[in-house]
């Protein structure tokens, strides 16, 4: 089949990208490459450098058999500070792909969606039927789009798969044998944080708020393999059956605090991360952890890489192979 990828030299849309090429699917990227990085595009693969607002009505066209949107801002924090930034970008965005798909007559597509948008959840795990309470634009951003493709599904039979991510970290093998992992600049994540400083390249982690109503006082986050992750993309894809918008969580259903994920990281690594412990951010909720029965139930989706060193030890090979 043949399958467009916005934001295809990102993190998680190359990891997909991959995965569509590896499996003998015909795959074009389109990226401006604002936050993606045209080495993580596999070889093989044309990639289109423009925004989505501009070139998705040129790119496509009747042969595609469907769009896997990745393209958007994720800085939580900066979103706070700039909220025209991502409005414009993931929404306006989006809606400009919607309007390109339905004059190309391409009625499938996975959408890149995220766990920020339940906020602070009632209970823990959460389900897809919890209340969604973004608090910040980019969740706010991520959830207009969500129901963007619930009102295009029901007006113009686009078949839609909204994929709620909890938190994405490791990296990705290819074929062969090179890696493929976060890139971001500047870098937010905590994981690629902490093995930043047990490379010797910052000096110190900091961990924002020890005051939350959690075990230790630090957030608690639900971690899953970039690997698992991008296969629920071809999982949610080869399920398709008709016009409809479907959401799934994306989490092994296990919380590890701030200072566990430290803890991991200094064993694995062998060796010590600094913590300094800096004020709250704006909207970050004290727990976020899936409940992911659906997706296993629906899609037929068992990660295979669950536990939180096996998704560290990945990530810190690719810190010491790729990043220099």
């Amino acid at each position: 089949m043949k399958f467009l990828v916005t934001g295809g030299a990102g993190y998680i849309g190359s990891v997909v990208t991959s995965l569509l090429h590896e499996a003998g699917h015909e795959v074009v990227v389109l990226d401006d490459l604002s936050t993606g990085h045209a080495v993580a595009v596999p070889d093989g693969v044309p990639l289109v450098r423009g925004r989505v607002h501009d070139l998705a009505a040129e790119v496509l066209d009747p042969s595609f058999d469907g769009v896997l949107h990745f393209a958007a801002f994720i800085a939580a924090g900066e979103s706070v500070q700039k909220p025209e930034k991502y409005w414009d970008n993931n929404l306006v965005g989006s809606l400009r792909l919607l309007d390109a798909m339905r004059g190309a007559g391409v009625r499938r597509l996975v959408f890149s969606s995220t766990a920020n948008v339940y906020g602070d959840p009632d209970t823990l795990p959460i389900p897809e039927t919890a209340a969604t309470r973004p608090p910040n634009p980019y969740a706010g951003s991520k959830l207009a789009v969500d129901h963007a493709l619930r009102d295009e599904a029901t007006a113009h039979g686009l078949a839609a798969v909204s994929l709620r991510y909890f938190n994405v970290a490791g990296a990705h093998r290819r074929p062969d044998g090179s890696m493929i992992g976060e890139r971001h600049d500047p870098e937010t994540h905590l994981i690629p944080i902490a093995l930043q400083v047990a490379a010797g390249k910052r000096d110190k982690l900091q961990l924002f708020g020890d005051d939350y109503p959690t075990h230790d006082g630090t957030c608690v986050r639900d971690y899953i393999h970039i690997s698992d992750l991008a296969a629920a993309h071809l999982l949610a894809l080869s399920t398709m059956d008709g016009a409809g918008h479907r959401v799934y969580n994306l989490g092994n259903g296990s919380g590890f605090s701030n200072r566990d994920v430290v803890e991991v990281v200094r064993e694995v690594t062998g060796h010590p991360v600094p913590v300094e412990i800096a004020p709250r951010r704006d909207g970050d909720p004290a727990a976020l952890v899936a409940a992911s029965e659906k997706a296993r139930t629906e899609l037929g989706w068992v990660p295979a890489l669950p536990d939180l060193a096996d998704i560290v030890t990945d990530a810190w090979e690719f810190n010491r192979r790729e990043l220099h």
